[in-house]
């Protein structure tokens, strides 16, 4: 079933942004291609979701072959530098960790901010979804993982626009995870 599903993951990637447009709380399945990777990494030590089912990466490719929206040109070496990489690993893991902070202080108490934040800067205020019938810290962290999926997502369009399609694949923070989490078990195995 997998191998039927995996050319049309791109699809998710779609509906995930379109109903968390309509319904803030929808930002929730976003932790579905949050932990899958790393689940797989772990227990597998493959990056076969990366490679294989990664919606975002599948959209990223079609659009950028098939609507020929990809300048198509090779990325700088630096974008795929280890060291770039993990700094870049650091800084968005930095920026999960602010958002989960800042949940945690709706939870005691703190005023919840209806906001989505594209690219860490922009902000834009949400009226679209009624969030008086939940708990304030899990309309908080609708908000924070819906602005952090999105920034992930303009930062994929801008490399596809830039240069090849899947560009952000070099640089992706989850893949960069996924990648050291392999390495040290296949290290730790092969002791």
């Amino acid at each position: 079933m997998l191998s039927k599903i995996k050319n049309f993951m791109w699809i998710a990637t779609i509906i995930y942004f379109t109903l968390g447009f309509f319904n803030i709380f929808f930002a929730w399945l976003g932790l579905i291609c949050f932990l899958t990777p790393l689940l797989i990494s772990i227990i597998k030590g493959e990056k076969i979701y990366c490679n294989t089912y990664c919606g975002r990466g599948q959209l990223l490719g079609l659009m950028g072959e098939r609507f020929n929206l990809s300048r198509k040109k090779m990325p700088p070496k630096w974008l795929s530098n280890r060291l770039f990489r993990y700094a870049f690993l650091i800084f968005f893991m930095s920026m999960f960790a602010l958002m989960i902070f800042s949940t945690y202080k709706v939870f005691k108490g703190a005023e919840l901010k209806e906001v989505i934040t594209i690219l860490w800067t922009f902000k834009f205020p949400w009226r679209l979804t009624d969030v008086s019938n939940v708990s304030p810290w899990i309309a908080q962290f609708s908000f924070g993982f819906y602005s952090i999926m999105l920034t992930s997502t303009v930062l994929g369009f801008i490399t596809m626009v830039l240069y090849r399609p899947r560009s952000w694949c070099v640089y992706c923070p989850m893949g960069t995870m996924t990648q050291g989490i392999c390495e040290l078990k296949n290290r730790k195995e092969n002791f």
